[in-house]
C-alpha cells in the first residue's frame, strides 16, 4: 500500500503504474459523521478537520485490513457541502495494488503496520494555501474568508503539529509533489519489482501446493463412460471443427448440469399418477437456484442451465487474466438481487490454476452467499485447481467432466482443450481477452 498526502501525485502514479486493477482509497472518505453541535461549528469555519480526531481510524484501519486480504469493502461516501455521510456506500475489492492519500495518513500506529511503502509529498506552504482555496471555494462550495479562518486556525497548527514530524516515517520523501517526475518514476518502479515478486512467489506456490495427495471429498467427477470419453474426443481433437466443437461441447454441458443438480438437497414427495396410483419422488424443496457465469467461456454453459431450470436467474463476472503479471483481476460484476439464500451453479469451461475460480466464489462469498450453497462447474479442470479451490473453499462443490493431471509451465492444463473460448467463438488466438482461467492452451 502507498500512501500519499496529495490526490494528483496518487493519480498520476496510477496512471504511470499502468497496471489495470488498482484501487484508490481517499482518506476524506473517513471523516467522523458529526453531531448536531459539530455541525454548527462546521457551518462557522469552527471545526477542526485536521485533527485527527476528526477521522474515523477504526473504521478505516478495518477496510484497509480486508483489502490487503482481497475482501470487499463498504466505504463510506463523504459530502463536503453538508459535512455529512451520504446513505450510499462504496463497495470496493481488493486489486493488485492499492493507493492510500490522506493529509494524516501516518498519524495512526495500527494504520502505518498496514502500509507497505510510505511516501511523504511536501509541497511549498504557499502552493498548500492556494490548492486550498480553488478546492474549497470550487469544488466545496465555501467562501474566501472562512477557507482562509479554517486554514490560519486549524489546518497551519494542525501541519506543524500532526503532519510535518511524520516525515521522519516515511520512506521516500518527494519534494514540489505532482511535478516531481523523477521521484514518481523511482516509485512506479519500486511497484512494478513488487509486482513481479508477488507473481512468481503465489504462482510458484500454487504449482507445489498439494501435489501427491488425493483428490478432496468435494470433488464429483462425471462418470467417463465410453460415450463422455469420446465427446472428449472430439473436443480435444486440435483437427476438430468449429461446429462439432461447439455441438459436443453443449452435450458435455448438459450432462455436466444434470449430474450437478443430483447433489441439490431433495425431499421425498408423494404424488398421484394419472391412473390413480400413487408414487415415491424427490423434488428440490429449496426456492431457487441462480446461476453465475464467469464470461465470457463461462457463459457458454448457460444454454445448457437454462434448458433444465426453469425461469432460472442468472449472473455474470468478468474476470479477465493480468498478461503481465497472470493474476486475476475483476472487471465487471452483475448478480440477481437477494442471492443470499439461494443455491448458485458457478459456471467455467476450464479451470488450471483455479485463481479465477477462487476470485468468484469470494465475489459470492461477500454477497453473503452460503459457501455449501456454492457449486463450481467446469468441462475440464488441473488437479492443481481442484486442489486450489478446495483447500481456499472447503464446504464449496467441485463438479467436472474430467480433471488433468498437469499444467506446463505457462499453466496451462496438459493435456487440456486448448483456448476454449477462441475456439467455441471462433477468434484467434491467444485472444486478447485472456479472460480467465479458460485459456489453458
Amino acid at each position: 500500500m502507498r500512501p500519499l498526502s496529495s490526490t494528483t501525485v496518487a493519480t498520476r502514479i496510477i496512471e504511470a503504474l499502468d497496471v489495470p486493477w488498482v484501487v484508490l482509497l481517499s482518506m476524506d472518505s473517513f471523516y467522523k459523521v458529526l453531531d448536531e453541535g459539530q455541525q454548527a461549528l462546521a457551518a462557522r469555519s469552527d471545526y477542526n478537520f485536521d485533527h485527527p480526531d476528526a477521522f474515523d481510524f477504526e473504521l478505516l484501519v478495518s477496510v484497509l485490513r480486508k483489502l490487503k486480504k482481497g475482501k470487499s469493502v463498504k466505504v463510506p461516501v463523504y459530502d463536503f457541502t453538508t459535512h455529512s455521510r451520504r446513505r450510499e456506500w462504496k463497495t470496493v475489492y481488493g486489486a493488485n495494488v492499492i493507493v492510500f492519500e490522506g493529509i494524516l495518513a501516518f498519524a495512526n500506529k495500527e494504520l502505518l503496520k498496514l502500509l507497505d511503502m510510505k511516501v511523504f509529498v511536501d509541497t511549498d506552504s504557499d502552493i498548500r494555501l492556494v490548492r486550498r482555496l480553488q478546492r474549497d471555494i470550487m469544488e466545496r462550495g465555501r467562501d474566501v474568508a472562512g477557507v482562509i479562518k479554517q486554514y490560519n486556525k486549524f489546518v497551519k497548527p494542525a501541519f506543524e503539529q500532526y503532519i510535518e514530524p511524520t516525515v521522519q516515517v516515511a520512506d521516500i520523501v518527494v519534494p514540489r509533489g505532482g511535478e516531481n517526475f523523477v521521484a514518481l518514476d523511482l516509485i512506479v518502479q519500486h511497484v512494478h519489482s513488487q509486482l513481479e515478486k508477488r507473481e512468481i512467489t503465489v504462482r510458484a506456490a500454487l504449482a507445489s501446493a498439494h501435489q501427491g495427495q488425493p483428490l478432496p471429498k468435494t470433488l464429483s467427477v462425471l462418470e467417463s463412460t465410453p460415450q463422455v470419453r469420446g465427446m472428449h474426443t472430439i473436443i480435444r481433437n486440435k483437427d476438430t471443427t468449429r461446429d462439432e466443437f461447439i455441438f459436443y461441447s453443449k452435450r458435455l454441458m448438459r450432462l455436466l448440469i444434470e449430474h450437478a443438480l443430483s447433489f441439490l438437497p431433495l425431499k421425498s414427495v408423494t404424488v398421484e399418477t394419472p391412473q390413480g396410483t400413487m408414487y415415491e419422488g424427490k423434488r428440490f424443496h429449496r426456492q431457487r437456484i441462480t446461476g453465475v457465469s464467469i464470461l465470457r467461456a463461462g457463459e457458454t454453459m448457460e444454454q445448457a442451465l437454462t434448458a433444465v431450470c426453469k425461469d432460472i436467474r442468472l449472473g455474470k463476472i468478468l474476470i479477465q487474466t493480468n498478461l503481465d503479471t497472470g493474476e486475476p483481476e475483476l472487471h465487471y460484476l452483475r448478480l440477481p438481487k437477494e442471492i443470499s439464500e439461494d443455491y448458485v451453479i458457478l459456471m467455467d469451461s476450464t479451470v488450471s490454476t483455479g485463481a479465477a475460480a477462487m476470485m468468484a466464489v469470494r465475489v459470492l462469498l461477500d454477497h453473503d452467499v452460503q459457501e455449501d450453497r456454492i457449486f463450481l462447474l467446469s468441462l475440464l479442470m488441473a488437479e492443481m485447481g481442484v486442489h486450489s479451490v478446495a483447500y481456499a473453499f472447503p464446504r464449496v462443490h467441485i463438479i467436472t467432466t474430467a480433471v488433468d493431471k498437469r499444467v506446463n509451465e505457462e499453466f496451462h492444463i496438459i493435456p487440456g482443450i486448448g483456448n476454449f473460448g477462441d475456439r467455441y467463438f471462433g477468434t484467434d488466438g491467444p485472444s486478447a481477452w485472456c479472460e480467465n482461467d479458460s485459456t489453458d492452451c
